[in-house]
């Protein structure tokens, strides 16, 4: 795991200087607030009440009609020291390639697109095990730089992102008690909105798509989760 855990680090710092990075440096501020509101939730949650209760977790069983904040608090739950360790580095150091070309506006509304459609991911595919934590969003975020790097005419696998997510997924697959659905959903959701938010200055989208983007794929996680659990 250790070994793991480097990859990630040095295979981000690579991919750093190769996004074509313009605009805002204030996805900051989200970073720190996002990693604090993360661990906030992991430190102030007594674990076995919360998880007993289905208060904040996600799974494939019917979701009371109560209760749909669970679609992003599921987000927020993490099992483990190691879990939230991982996603709040990735977070971070994902945050710190996106954050001027996004902004602190667009970078959290792709963050909660990519966990919604994580959360949809579970709903679809995830069966009744508990499901908690950033991954999904986590997920998002890297496919989303992935797409922004390879519309922009840079190889993923020569800066380290692009072997970042295949190791995550190869990972995903391969090891019993990972979410697949939540992986799978997140990636989904931060790609398509990364194909239109990190689109290149010689293809140009409108400035209002930047937005309309996450916002449409929210909605659509949204809606599709509703039809899922009826």
């Amino acid at each position: 795991m250790q070994q793991i855990f480097r990859l990630h680090q040095v295979a981000l710092r690579r991919g750093m200087h190769r996004l074509l990075l313009s605009g805002s440096n204030f996805g900051a501020r989200f970073r720190r607030r996002q990693i604090f509101r993360n661990v906030f939730v992991a430190i102030t949650e007594v674990p076995d009440e919360f998880l007993q209760g289905g208060v904040g977790d996600l799974d494939g069983t019917p979701i009371p009609a109560h209760q749909w904040y669970r679609l992003v608090t599921s987000g927020f739950i993490h099992f483990g020291l190691f879990h939230i360790a991982m996603n709040m580095l990735l977070l971070f150091q994902l945050g710190a390639l996106l954050e001027r070309a996004l902004g602190a506006v667009k970078l959290t509304a792709m963050y909660f697109a990519s966990l919604l459609a994580g959360s949809l991911g579970v709903l679809l595919v995830g069966g009744a095990a508990l499901t908690g934590g950033a991954s999904g969003a986590v997920f998002g975020l890297m496919a989303g730089a992935a797409v922004g790097l390879h519309r922009r005419g840079v190889n993923v696998f020569s800066t380290g992102i692009g072997t970042t997510l295949l190791l995550n997924l190869v990972l995903t697959f391969s090891i019993s008690g990972i979410s697949i659905g939540g992986h799978v959903g997140g990636a989904i959701g931060g790609a398509i909105c990364g194909f239109v938010m990190l689109a290149p200055g010689w293809k140009p989208m409108p400035k209002w798509a930047g937005y309309a983007a996450p916002a449409a794929v929210a909605l659509v996680a949204l809606v599709a989760s509703v039809i899922v659990v009826g």
